[in-house]
């Protein structure tokens, strides 16, 4: 965090190094999602021979302790970095740098006891300071670690005025100013922190008489601050991971691999199954002469699509994905939504048909009440059956109000009985309309992740969803640009795992198996 007076004392190298940032971000800010299925392209029919491609294998081995820890430190730098790049807003809050739940408790229990000890000790006659040069020592450290390197002057300061002998021997000789160092450091802190925490720093200076009262509130502001460095960190890392980012998480879980040969079981396992799967579907095309073999892309393009229908509750996603496991979900659930509500007013323009017909305004209201009635139908708890009976009820009452303004007799019990259940119905997964509905929205995902230039396909929805349309989009551009980061970093892993899967199950089996993925990578 660079400090207001103070700079490193080495400048040209730092100006050089900002502009090259500078220049990186112009560039990475035009990428398109067209850009990034090209990258996604390259990676994934790229030379698997590069060293730094190729995703290596080797034999089972016992991990050490210390192979455990630079493992889940890789795991932990590729959750981090994959964050960075994906999440245009992820930051840090000061919340987020403690403990929740137990772990919590125990940290808030513990510095009670910590902050009582100091008062009792500096009420004490005479006073003792044994805590409180605890307490200065690891404020020292805090402010040194908010320093550049180069800021040698502000450094020596802090470790003259904070010196912890010295505070020591001045105990001692009862020479020492408590409330003189807590001044010292609020002003130290007011040079170090972000413009937004200067009132913070004035109302520090303003503070009661109350030694530990303020302490506390030093610490309070200093956690302000940590959080601030962070984000700071994570600003200026965003350009360099925009342009660096797939090599960079590639590396990680390269050597996440390295370490532990079985992180891909569970993607093989997908690739597996959906191979598996097309090939069975593809045994009517051979008899037509067609190949019974699908291509790489196809298989890949498979597997994508089948994690909008992916059951959480029974399976574990495949380690390539984990780290998007939190969107992937979301967009699951609104897409859900989005096809339940689609389906429902579907049901409700088929049956009431012409008297309806023609009225946005009115469209859009009953969708916006669907939506809100619908909103967590993902969750365990939610029973959608009597939800879907609530929201036909609202449905009836609507309708009815419509249908009068415009001089239309109301619903007959009869009818609004027969639109229930048919609404209520959808809850059946063989129901018409809901199988209709999700083939569509499976076709509509199909067409986006297998056409070059996605972007032109996000508006065109198939008949039947207009009503969602905007929502198709919005959660299609979303999944698309997730799906094709993935390819870009996680390419040659899958290339290698479906080369593999190919050479069993095709009939060329007597062909090296690199050539024949090759073939297929070509043919498409």
């Amino acid at each position: 965090m660079p400090l207001n007076d103070e700079r490193p004392t080495s400048t040209s190298s730092g100006e050089d190094q900002g502009s090259d940032v500078d220049s990186s971000s112009d560039r990475c800010d035009s990428m398109t999602l067209t850009s990034d299925l090209d990258c996604s392209r390259e990676s994934f029919t790229s030379d698997c021979s590069s060293k730094h491609c190729t995703p290596s294998s080797s034999p089972p081995k016992t991990i050490t302790l210390d192979e455990v820890m630079d493992t889940a430190k890789d795991l932990f730098n590729l959750s981090i970095s994959h964050e960075i790049t994906v999440n245009p807003s992820f930051h840090v809050d000061r919340d987020s740098l403690r403990q929740d739940g137990l772990l919590k408790v125990v940290r808030d229990n513990l510095h009670k006891a910590f902050w009582d000890i100091l008062e009792a000790e500096l009420n004490n006659d005479p006073p003792e300071y044994e805590q409180a040069i605890r307490l200065l020592g690891e404020i020292r450290e805090v402010l040194l670690s908010f320093l550049n390197p180069g800021a040698n002057r502000m450094r020596t300061q802090i470790m003259e005025v904070l010196d912890m002998d010295l505070i020591r021997q001045q105990v001692d000789n009862d020479a020492v100013d408590i409330k003189g160092l807590a001044s010292y450091i609020i002003t130290t802190m007011g040079k170090m922190c972000a413009p937004v925490r200067d009132e913070e720093i004035k109302k520090l200076k303003e503070s009661p008489e109350n030694i530990v009262t303020l302490f506390r509130e030093i610490f309070r502001v200093l956690d302000l601050m940590k959080a601030d460095m962070v984000n700071h960190s994570i600003k200026s890392l965003k350009p360099v991971l925009a342009c660096h980012g797939v090599e960079y998480e590639r590396a990680r879980f390269q050597s996440i691999l390295d370490a532990v040969p079985n992180s891909l079981d569970r993607t093989t396992s997908w690739m597996k199954s959906v191979l598996e799967e097309l090939l069975s579907a593809a045994v009517p095309q051979e008899q037509k002469g067609q190949p019974p073999v699908p291509g790489p892309f196809q298989i890949l393009n498979a597997a994508f699509l089948r994690i909008l229908t992916w059951d959480y509750n029974k399976n574990l996603l495949p380690e390539t994905l984990v780290t998007d496991e939190t969107r992937l979900q979301e967009i699951q659930w609104q897409l859900q939504r989005s096809q339940a509500v689609n389906e429902v007013l579907l049901i409700i323009f088929s049956t009431i048909g012409g008297p309806i017909e023609g009225l946005p305004s009115l469209s859009d209201r009953l969708k916006k009440m669907i939506s809100v009635l619908l909103d967590g139908m993902h969750r365990p708890d939610f029973n959608l059956e009597k939800s879907l009976e609530g929201v036909s009820a609202q449905i009836c009452c609507e309708l009815n109000k419509s249908l009068t303004e415009r001089d239309y007799p109301a619903l007959s019990p009869a009818l609004q009985t027969t639109l229930t259940g048919q609404i209520c119905s959808i809850t059946q997964k063989d129901n018409p309309i809901r199988t209709l509905v999700e083939d569509r929205v499976l076709q509509y995902f199909k067409a986006l992740i297998c056409d070059p230039k996605p972007r032109v396909k996000l508006e065109q929805v198939p008949a039947g969803l207009a009503a969602v349309k905007p929502e198709l989009a919005m959660l299609g551009a979303k999944f698309i640009s997730l799906v094709n980061y993935n390819k870009a970093v996680y390419g040659p892993f899958y290339a290698d795992i479906i080369r593999k899967l190919m050479f069993i199950s095709s009939p060329a089996a007597g062909r090296p198996p690199q050539d024949a993925a090759q073939d297929s990578v070509a043919s498409n």
